[in-house]
């Protein structure tokens, strides 16, 4: 079903020349069989309060698709308080976003009220727009980014303020009704993503758009519109400005939503990688060509794990993302004659410190890194084999290791030997342990002993 407006929206449209196209139960896929008791629930109640409510964003979207939604968000013209009043267990959230959470059961239900993009389009609605508004809270910086957005307006304004036409369709159970303004379903046929208004000023509204464009384009497989996608690389260095906090949570959306791969090429295709990891675009433009490969595997083996069902942690992807960085200031560590364990500890803290300067990773996180970077020396030394495989940190710095070769460096059978350490039996381990060591006898004080000329000289470890 497509829209009868065919022009252009890269302008901001006019609210008052907004007329949806309506798709009738029988024009669209969405069936209440695939939509949470929980959702329905809080649509039927707000709807009997007299309320409208409509089911939003990308559930309505991957319902169209065929797709499973993983939650339901519901928009409607009840404000906050309104919202909370109807259901025993509410309650708002939220500074920049004031949103309810509507517990039922184990499942949460995020409700949002209509909002308008800003207070220049309370003024166009008028006195008719007066019985929504029972709360104002709208801030922008110099830049034009939006600080807060508390501006509540009708179901036409909250069209606008959207992101991407995908994202703008609603659905109601009052007459089981997709309700397209901005040839979202179009868009949807055609596997695109548009953005909703100008692209620059959306992007400088909040800069995030920017990465969400990005994931939403890796998600669906879409083609990211040609108007929607010129300005990303422009604007991409307006990412400095956004709390590293949140940055870091927006990373983790990036690459752990099963397309990482996909979302790693998009990023350095439109330039955005290195305001997220500078260090490590600096050290990929020497054109270290395995380097690159290490990342590339990575990202396709996080995928593999998420389809496999597997457990995946943010500090192995995130120590394979910030090695090509910490191998630069290994080495340079080592030119200053430092012990290459105080090189490696120094460099992984100098990289961990520069780096949350513009994503804030937590100690979780971090303190796992270091080490998978660290066990990499003690690994490659062989020393007490048995109590290093015991270790909690010994199977990611070991799949680290494989990384490593399987992207092309020549670690001398370093992970083969790993490999076969752990399939041995107890005795053939013995022997494995003792080989790196023979001939390297040493004193209850720690030095050398000095070999008799008749003995036959070996090589040490």
């Amino acid at each position: 079903m497509l829209l009868t407006d065919s022009s252009s929206t890269t302008a901001s449209p006019d609210i008052k020349s907004l007329h949806p196209v309506v798709l009738g139960r029988d024009q669209h896929c969405i069936s209440r069989k695939h939509i949470s008791q929980a959702c329905l629930r809080v649509l039927y109640t707000l709807n009997d309060a007299g309320y409208q409510a409509f089911i939003v964003g990308g559930a309505v979207r991957d319902l169209l698709l065929g797709k499973q939604p993983k939650d339901f968000d519901v928009a409607t013209d009840a404000t906050p308080e309104q919202v909370k009043a109807e259901f025993r267990h509410a309650r708002i959230i939220g500074r920049r976003f004031r949103i309810v959470h509507v517990t039922l059961g184990r499942e949460i239900i995020e409700v949002s009220t209509f909002r308008a993009s800003n207070t220049d389009s309370v003024e166009i609605q008028g006195d008719r727009l007066a019985r929504h508004v029972q709360h104002i809270d709208s801030a922008h910086s110099q830049s034009g980014m939006i600080l807060r957005d508390n501006v509540y307006g009708t179901l036409e304004e909250d069209v606008i303020r959207r992101d991407f036409t995908v994202n703008a369709l609603y659905y109601t159970v009052r007459k089981f009704e997709v309700h397209d303004y901005v040839r979202g379903v179009q868009d949807l046929e055609n596997r695109q993503l548009r953005m909703i208004g100008d692209p620059e000023q959306r992007y400088r509204e909040d800069p995030v758009r920017i990465l969400r464009a990005i994931r939403l384009a890796a998600k669906l497989d879409f083609n990211i519109e040609p108007d929607t996608a010129s300005p990303m690389r422009p604007l991409a260095h307006t990412l400095e400005s956004i709390p590293a906090a949140r940055l870091f949570d927006e990373v983790l959306k990036l690459f752990f939503a099963g397309n990482a791969a996909e979302t790693y090429a998009l990023l350095r295709e439109h330039d955005v990688f290195r305001y997220l990891f500078p260090e490590s675009v600096e050290a990929l433009a020497r054109g270290d060509n395995i380097n690159e490969k290490l990342l590339e595997l990575a990202f396709q083996s996080t995928d593999q794990r998420i389809r496999d069902m597997k457990s995946v942690t943010p500090a192995f992807l995130l120590a394979a993302i910030l090695w090509p960085a910490l191998q630069v200031r290994y080495n340079e560590n080592l030119k200053d004659h430092m012990p290459p364990m105080v090189a490696m500890h120094h460099a992984a803290q100098s990289v961990i410190s520069e780096q949350c300067q513009r994503l804030s990773i937590p100690k979780r996180f971090s303190i796992p890194m270091r080490e998978i970077w660290e066990y990499q020396l003690r690994l490659s030394r062989r020393k007490r084999a048995q109590a290093l495989v015991e270790n909690k940190r010994f199977r990611a710095a070991y799949d680290f290791i494989l990384l490593r070769e399987k992207s092309g460096e020549d670690l001398d059978g370093l992970g083969q030997w790993w490999t076969a350490f752990q399939e041995a039996d107890t005795s053939s381990r013995d022997n494995m342990q003792a080989m790196p060591r023979r001939g390297r006898r040493h004193s209850k004080s720690g030095k050398r002993r000095v070999k008799s000329s008749r003995t036959k000289p070996t090589t040490s470890d």
